[in-house]
């Protein structure tokens, strides 16, 4: 559609541009024959002005008056043969002049004409068989022709002004797509953390805070179990997918052999939650208040340096103002101990308490 249309045009340009030279050439051609006939009929009416002079100058010349009235030849008098005669060689060239360019502007506007009239011929040649259209067809077609230019027009602008928000919205998309990025850096940190210590009941939360804690508390342990059980070390079970507050125990005296603490002794284990006791002793210290240590049996397990060792522990404890029980049916005890409840046993399945 295009392309016919840009024929089209071209060839109403062409024709058009033909028939305005035509018109051009037409009345250039007018105005010279007009001339021509013009300059005709001056020179006819001079030479016949002419001869009718010559004519009477010979007939004059056998008259013995030359100023006699002649008879009427054309020229009135002598004053106006004097004034034909009177026009100068330069104005006669000129008019010869203006004739021949006349002349030549006819000549080339029959060339321009043939020129006009070739291109047109080709220009019909060119066209397809059956395809001749009257101007009013011709019209009719470009008509047409340019409310579909005005409806493309309008198609384009509209797509220009779609491109131009579609570009204002790529621009506001870029923004907040480098905004997102920068959220999305900020989440993955948030994730990460949820993902780790995050839940809706904040049970990994307290696991977690349970873990760093239990560590904590295992330095303080450790210390004290290495006046209690120097051969052991306690130490959290490594669980990295997830929080961990199983206990191991570390056998100094075979290598630094992890196992289980249930591995332990009777008197070992009983060591190990002293120690354990008397570390969160320490860690009470620092951060919650531990006011009473009760603890139940045990120390009939230790021997004597042990137990010694272990009175000292619960002794300091006692001097730092906290209330430690013992409930022991050790002997040696009673020897460390100022305050005590003793229980008897009775007749009819009663006890006695006495305090000392």
């Amino acid at each position: 559609c295009d392309a016919a249309r840009e024929r089209l045009n071209a060839q109403q340009q062409a024709a058009q541009q033909a028939a305005e030279r035509r018109t051009r050439c037409d009345e250039a051609l007018v105005q010279g024959r007009r001339r021509i006939a013009e300059l005709g009929d001056a020179a006819d009416a001079a030479m016949a002005k002419l001869a009718a002079w010559l004519d009477e100058f010979q007939q004059a010349r056998t008259e013995p008056d030359l100023f006699a009235p002649a008879p009427d030849v054309g020229i009135a008098s002598l004053g106006e043969l004097r004034a034909l005669l009177a026009h100068p060689l330069d104005a006669v060239r000129a008019e010869r002049q203006a004739l021949q360019a006349l002349e030549q502007a006819e000549a080339h506007a029959r060339a321009v004409l043939q020129e006009r009239q070739a291109q047109c011929d080709r220009h019909r040649d060119a066209a397809p068989a059956g395809g001749e259209q009257t101007l009013a067809m011709l019209q009719a077609a470009l008509a047409e022709l340019n409310v579909a230019r005005t409806a493309a027009h309008d198609v384009a602008t509209a797509h220009k002004l779609g491109l131009a928000q579609d570009d204002e919205r790529r621009r506001r998309a870029s923004a907040v797509l480098a905004q997102l990025e920068k959220q999305e850096a900020v989440e993955r940190k948030w994730a990460r953390l949820a993902e780790l210590i995050g839940s809706a009941d904040g049970k990994k939360f307290r696991n977690y805070a349970q873990q760093f804690t239990l560590d904590v508390l295992l330095g303080y342990a450790n210390a004290h179990l290495g006046q209690l059980a120097p051969r052991y070390q306690l130490k959290r079970i490594d669980n990295p997918s997830q929080p961990s507050l199983g206990l191991l125990v570390r056998d100094l005296h075979m290598g630094d052999d992890m196992r289980s603490v249930h591995s332990l002794s009777g008197g070992e284990s009983f060591l190990v939650s002293l120690a354990l006791a008397l570390g969160l002793a320490s860690l009470s210290s620092n951060r919650v208040r531990v006011e009473s240590l009760f603890i139940d049996e045990g120390f009939g397990s230790l021997d004597a340096e042990t137990l010694r060792v272990a009175m000292d522990a619960l002794d300091n404890l006692q001097s730092m103002g906290r209330k430690v029980g013992v409930i022991s049916h050790v002997q040696e005890m009673t020897e460390r101990i100022a305050t005590r409840i003793l229980v008897q046993p009775c007749a009819g399945g009663r006890s006695a308490i006495s305090v000392y």
